[in-house]
C-alpha cells in the first residue's frame, strides 16, 4: 500500500434541509507533504469534530483501487483524488486484509488503523446524489480511519510498512458489516 495523493480541504458551505451546513468533505489534491498529528492533519479543515477528526479519526484513507467502480456509476462527476473526503488516496488498501489496530510506518509517521468509515449525508452532497450512501454501504469498501501514534510527515509515494498486526482482530470489512447488518 502506498500514497498516490495527499488531499486537504477548506470549509465549504451548502444548504441542507433549510439550513446552511459547513463541511470539509471537498478535499483536493495538494503537492506538499501532509503533517499528521495526533488530533488530525495540519492544514485540513474538519468542521464536525463529533464524527470526524480527533485522536481516533485523525486521518482518513481511501483506496484509488475502488475509484474505477465509482467512476462507472457516476461518469458525469469531475473526478479527482479526495472525492470521498480522504486525506490520503492510497493504492493497495484491501479492507478484507487490513485489520483494526494494524500499525504502519508511513513517511516519518507511525499510524494505527482505528475503524472503517461510516458515510454521512455530506458524501451524498459531494456526489450530488443521496443514493451514494446506500451504494457505499453495500460495496463494503469503506476505507480506514487511522490514529497517529507518532506524528510525522507523509507524501506521495510513501509506502505503508506493516509493523504490527493481530490475526485475532477483525478486518475493516468485518467491522463494516457488523455495523450495517440489521
Amino acid at each position: 500500500m502506498h500514497i498516490v495523493s495527499t488531499n486537504l480541504a477548506q470549509p465549504f458551505s451548502f444548504e441542507w434541509n433549510g439550513e446552511t451546513v459547513e463541511s470539509g468533505i471537498y478535499k483536493c489534491p495538494v503537492s506538499t507533504p501532509l503533517e499528521l498529528q495526533k488530533g488530525g492533519v495540519v492544514g485540513d479543515k474538519v468542521v464536525d469534530l463529533r464524527v470526524h477528526g480527533g485522536p481516533e479519526k485523525a486521518c482518513y484513507l481511501y483506496s484509488e483501487d475502488h475509484y474505477p467502480e465509482w467512476q462507472a456509476l457516476y461518469p458525469n462527476l469531475e473526478w479527482q483524488a479526495g472525492m470521498f473526503g480522504e486525506n490520503l488516496t492510497v493504492a493497495g488498501l484491501n479492507e478484507t486484509q487490513t485489520r483494526i489496530d494494524d500499525v504502519f510506518q508511513v513517511g516519518t509517521a507511525k499510524v494505527q488503523v482505528s475503524e472503517p468509515r461510516q458515510p454521512c449525508f455530506k458524501l451524498g452532497m459531494r456526489f450530488g446524489n443521496m443514493e451514494v450512501l446506500r451504494q457505499f454501504v453495500k460495496k463494503g469498501k469503506p476505507g480506514a480511519y487511522i490514529r497517529v501514534l507518532t506524528p510525522g510527515k507523509v507524501q506521495v509515494g510513501d509506502a505503508f510498512q506493516l509493523l504490527e498486526t493481530n490475526p485475532e482482530k477483525p478486518t475493516l470489512e468485518a467491522v463494516h458489516w457488523q455495523k450495517f447488518r440489521r
